[in-house]
């Protein structure tokens, strides 16, 4: 196994399992960035549960690389919608959603690159 796709699984997985716990322990951040963007704030947690479900799809993908594989593919689509939010409402502070972005699309790059079965 390819040690920058460990490393950069293992951050991916951190980065989305820390945003995750913000937004299922209902602390004010993951709040306010909804209603800025528009989100009617029940969804959060429903947010919170996605990035929680791609973080332990991509620790499964080291056992289970198709499971990482789909985990990456959700991941890189929900950080897409973020964006859409963001420019949605003129929001161009992007920095936060970028390290996201580049993190799991990395992830996503070297999955792909690790795994011979979708070859």
């Amino acid at each position: 196994m390819n040690l920058a796709y460990m490393i950069v699984t293992v951050v991916a997985a951190f980065f989305t399992g820390s945003a995750a716990v913000f937004y299922l322990i209902g602390h004010e951040y993951p709040k306010t960035q909804a209603d800025m963007k528009g989100i009617p704030r029940r969804y959060v947690p429903v947010l919170g549960l996605l990035l929680a479900a791609g973080s332990v799809g991509l620790l499964t993908g080291f056992a289970l690389p198709a499971v990482g594989t789909a985990a990456a593919v959700g991941l890189v689509l929900y950080f897409t919608g973020a964006l859409i939010a963001h420019l949605r409402v003129g929001s161009r502070n992007l920095v936060g959603w970028a390290i996201f972005y580049v993190t799991v699309l990395a992830n996503l790059a070297l999955n792909l690159a690790e795994s011979t079965t979708w070859w």
